[in-house]
């Protein structure tokens, strides 16, 4: 999967556009990513990311990068062998792309606004 657009509220994903928190994977879109808190990312809020068994998770932070990462989830992420990227939400899927282009499985979760 590639992600073909993004700007701040919507993001465009294999010609369909979203208009709420996602994830992107190789072979996977999950529109409607929820969070226990809007802005901060917390290990139940990773569950279904991990299921993928990507090699890297990039988060789309916002897109004035507001979202807030737990070190809990990044020290999961770690000690299951899978890096973790965090940047603003349009240089994510910059990354994402990046990383999908030279055929990693990558996954992208992002928050589309703030």
């Amino acid at each position: 999967m590639r992600v073909e657009h993004y700007e701040f509220g919507r993001i465009i994903v294999n010609g369909k556009t979203f208009t709420s928190d996602i994830v992107v994977g190789e072979r996977v879109v999950n529109p409607n990513w929820w969070r226990k808190e809007g802005h901060r990312i917390q290990v139940d809020d990773i569950a279904d990311i991990l299921e993928y068994e990507p090699e890297v998770v990039v988060f789309g932070t916002g897109y004035h990068g507001l979202v807030k990462i737990d070190a809990d989830v990044v020290e999961i992420l770690r000690k299951k062998g899978i890096a973790s990227e965090k940047l603003r939400s349009r240089d994510a899927v910059e990354r994402f792309n990046e990383l999908i282009k030279d055929g990693k499985n990558a996954v992208l979760a992002i928050h589309l606004t703030c």
